[in-house]
């Protein structure tokens, strides 16, 4: 069974209220304990109530002062550094619940215009799209097309590093190996033809430039420059 969850709030009952105060100061009291003899550091615990007339303190009032002391001697901007109220740790929790609001958006917009991208694919209508709608889904292409052209070129840089080694081999099978004065000559396997053959076939298909003239220097993009980086005035992309 899971555990309730407790409102933060001021207890308005009286009783209530002083059980949980002796039940919530015995675990703080423990976890100052705890913490201090887990980690070895100094820490004291000061806890005043209109239940008792004096503070109760731990570990001892001795040790109260010379913990206390000692932060004392800290300079002004060093004791204050991690110092936090009520208000300001509201107010980290409020940024960071902002900031994390802010990325969530940001994806669930990313996942709208990539699925409004590949539904234009199969032929959807895009004239119910806003001018916003129409920035991000540029900005959203822009980025697709680095990523193809960032693959184009890994690919590239392979398919020409088996090509060479492809080479390599086929010149080695090429040697002029004497044995007992005739003159052996070696010639590539199939297997290295095949190879070679191969390794162009992929270069071929990787440099549709020079073979099929489908993309050129003079290639305009339905979203922004081929040669810059287009800029989409929006509020979730850049």
């Amino acid at each position: 069974m899971t555990r309730k969850k407790v409102e933060l709030a001021y207890i308005t009952n009286d009783y209530a209220r002083k059980a949980t105060f002796k039940k919530r100061k015995k675990g703080l009291m423990k976890k100052v304990s705890e913490l201090s003899t887990l980690c070895g550091i100094d820490a004291c615990a000061i806890v005043y109530s209109p239940y008792d007339s004096q503070p109760e303190v731990w570990p001892s009032s001795l040790g109260v002062q010379r913990v206390v002391a000692r932060f004392k001697k800290m300079p002004g901007m060093e004791q204050s550094k991690k110092m936090v109220n009520q208000e300001s740790f509201l107010r980290q929790r409020v940024a960071k619940g902002n900031e994390q609001l802010k990325k969530q958006q940001k994806d669930n917009r990313e996942k709208e215009i990539t699925q409004v991208m590949f539904q234009s694919l199969t032929g959807k209508d895009l004239q119910t799209l806003n001018i916003v709608d129409i920035f991000d889904l540029g900005w959203m292409i822009d980025q697709n097309l680095k990523e193809i052209d960032k693959r184009i070129e890994s690919l590239k840089k392979e398919a020409q590093s088996l090509a060479a080694a492809a080479a390599t081999a086929a010149t080695a099978g090429q040697l002029i190996i004497k044995n007992g004065g005739k003159v052996l000559e070696e010639k590539p396997t199939f297997d290295t033809m095949d190879a070679i053959q191969g390794q162009q076939w992929f270069v071929d298909l990787v440099n549709p430039n020079e073979q099929m003239g489908f993309f050129g220097d003079d290639m305009m993009l339905p979203f922004g420059d081929a040669k810059q980086n287009a800029i989409w005035p929006n509020g979730f992309f850049p």
